[in-house]
């Protein structure tokens, strides 16, 4: 087989080789595997009737857990001989001290029973709006955090310190009347009294402060992100609604979260690309490395 002569249109000839008439040989479509963990831009109507079939889910399941009274305040009494003896039974005396500030005490019942809803929600709308290369897989860390706390509650029923008799815990929600809670009060039947670890206060508001940290440019807002969950922890032990143990719970499901995300994306879901794969980046806006996308003009 001998070599093509072609002419150029200069006048020119150029040969090719035979290899250059090869057509290539085009590469195999990707598996269904590769298209569920390739990060993708979310369609609106799907994630908000996902995070509402899973959150009902959660609150379904997390409310089915038997009622073990019993074995609950066995596991509290547990955890408090033990945190005395590590030396770290502080939460009655936070308690007492915070409970005697009326004006603190008050917006920290509010701030237990709403917050971890608003700023969560924010915190998922932001992603999806502004980083959605990253927001699947930030999602699937915060739905892993809370599906393995369901365990926790079916394997370690745990009474919060609130309910523990002869401890002299203040149940602050009860005491100052605050409304709409429930952890406490008349909406207390509605809700599993008796599921106190993990705290998924800790986790979800730890994923919050993480992602605000991470992605948000403005330092004054990652500050703000890692106080959040501070704050949390304060409130959950001022409030008598968990032990700090039921925190570190907490961490270890948010732990479990990250791992997951993490070998199914096959990395840290904050460095994934800000926008998918074959989309072009909005005018002005950040890539992944820094760089600022070239403005759009009209010719």
């Amino acid at each position: 087989m001998g070599e093509a002569i072609l002419r150029t249109p200069e006048g020119r000839t150029a040969t090719s080789s035979p290899i250059d008439e090869i057509e290539a040989v085009p590469s195999s479509p990707p598996t269904l595997l590769t298209r569920l963990r390739t990060p993708r831009r979310p369609r609106l109507w799907f994630e908000v009737l996902l995070i509402a079939i899973s959150y009902w889910t959660y609150s379904l399941i997390r409310n089915a857990v038997p009622a073990q009274r019993h074995e609950a305040l066995r596991n509290a009494d547990w955890i408090w001989e033990w945190e005395r003896t590590l030396g770290l039974a502080f939460e009655r005396s936070v308690n007492h001290t915070v409970d005697s500030v009326g004006w603190l005490i008050v917006p920290m019942n509010y701030y237990y029973a709403t917050l971890h809803f608003i700023v969560t929600i924010s915190v998922l709308v932001w992603l999806y709006r502004w980083h959605p290369g990253r927001y699947a897989a930030t999602r699937l860390v915060l739905f892993a955090t809370t599906g393995v706390a369901l365990l926790g509650y079916y394997l370690f029923p745990l009474a919060p310190p609130r309910l523990m008799p002869g401890e002299g815990f203040i149940d602050t929600v009860v005491v100052h009347h605050t409304w709409g809670s429930m952890a406490s009060g008349n909406l207390a039947n509605m809700s599993n009294q008796y599921a106190a670890m993990p705290s998924m206060h800790i986790g979800w508001s730890l994923w919050c402060g993480l992602t605000i940290a991470m992605l948000a440019r403005p330092v004054w807002v990652k500050v703000l992100g890692l106080l959040y969950p501070t704050a949390t922890l304060v409130v959950i032990v001022a409030t008598a609604n968990h032990f700090w143990l039921d925190a570190a719970g907490g961490i270890l499901c948010l732990g479990f979260g990250f791992a997951l995300s993490l070998l199914w994306y096959g990395g840290l879901c904050y460095r994934l690309p800000k926008v998918p794969a074959g989309e072009i980046a909005e005018p002005g806006a950040s890539t992944p490395d820094g760089l600022r996308s070239p403005s759009r003009h009209t010719s």
